[in-house]
C-alpha cells in the first residue's frame, strides 16, 4: 500500500527546503512532489508542500 507524507513549510528558502527533503529521506520516504502556494502581489510564495511516499508492506 502506498502511503504519502505532506510536509508544510510555512517559511520558504532553499535551506528549509533541503532539511525537509534530507530529514525525510533518511526516514525512509521517497520526494514525490513540491507546490508552492504564492501570495498575491508577491514573487516569492507563502508557503511550500513537499510531498513524500513510501511502499507500506
Amino acid at each position: 500500500m502506498l502511503q504519502y507524507k505532506v510536509v508544510e513549510l510555512s517559511h520558504v528558502s532553499d535551506e528549509t527546503i533541503e532539511e525537509a527533503l534530507n530529514e525525510w529521506t533518511q526516514k525512509g520516504w521517497k520526494f514525490d512532489a513540491l507546490q508552492f502556494a504564492m501570495r498575491d502581489g508577491s514573487r516569492r510564495p507563502a508557503m511550500a508542500f513537499v510531498v513524500f511516499t513510501r511502499e507500506e508492506p
